[in-house]
């Protein structure tokens, strides 16, 4: 992982595809599924009484709040499973090793991001083509806790659903021991997403502020810029175009 630090003198900058297509739209797939789960399970766990003057029978509210969160749930697992695909297919910064501190120079940038964009004790910034270091392990732990989430979403649903792919999962209750102690970490984990979103949000946009390359747009178009001295012509190559 290549870093560079900004400097107080202006050069050309130049324009550097980084985030393919496809990891563009599992950002905001994944993004639409956590908001669409978030409510329908915060409704599902705890269903507020709703009073009409139809019999109960007319209505079927609750059931489409539960079919709408377990066909978002599907959607939610298929994104994760080609977002680990595409780990191993899709160009260097997307790759695998961007989230996994393997390296001295890894974890060097990483407390120099600490230091720098959450202690602030510094007035530079470290920038990275793609991720840097500190982003790098917090996507990791996003995709632990996806993982998780999943495999306790499931479990659940193993008990209700005679679908292949929920009948995988049926391992998870007798693990936990009761439905209810799965029940109390997928709520948990579901506030983690909250949690999650909130300082993702702020640093992004903190990120385009502060450096003014892109950071926010590219996730709709896949491009960043950065200044002509910071990267070498090989650096610069339009990525999988």
């Amino acid at each position: 992982m290549t870093t560079y630090r900004l400097t107080s003198v202006l050069h050309p900058m130049r324009r550097v595809y980084i985030f393919t297509i496809v990891t563009r739209l599992f950002h905001w797939i994944n993004a639409l599924s956590i908001v669409i789960l978030a409510i329908t399970g915060y409704i599902i766990g705890n269903p507020p009484a709703i009073l009409a003057a139809h019999e109960a029978y007319d209505g079927y509210w609750f059931g489409t709040v539960r079919y709408i969160h377990f066909v978002t749930a599907y959607i939610f697992l298929f994104n994760f499973i080609i977002r680990i695909y595409w780990m191993f297919k899709g160009n260097r910064f997307e790759n695998w090793r961007n989230f996994l501190p393997t390296s001295k120079a890894f974890i060097q940038e990483m407390w120099d991001v600490i230091k720098i964009d959450v202690l602030l004790v510094k007035n530079k910034h470290v920038v990275s083509l793609g991720h840097n270091s500190l982003a790098g392990v917090s996507y990791l732990m996003l995709f632990i806790l996806m993982a998780a989430q999943i495999t306790t979403g499931f479990g659940l649903y193993a008990a209700m659903s005679d679908s292949f792919i929920a009948g995988l999962f049926t391992w998870v209750v007798p693990l936990f021991g009761t439905d209810a102690l799965v029940r109390v970490w997928h709520h948990i984990f579901m506030w983690g997403f909250i949690v999650f979103t909130m300082v993702h949000i702020y640093l992004v946009f903190y990120h385009d502020y502060v450096e003014g390359r892109g950071e926010v747009s590219s996730m709709f178009g896949g491009w960043k810029f950065v200044e002509n001295e910071c990267i070498d012509e090989k650096e610069c190559t339009d990525f999988n175009r």
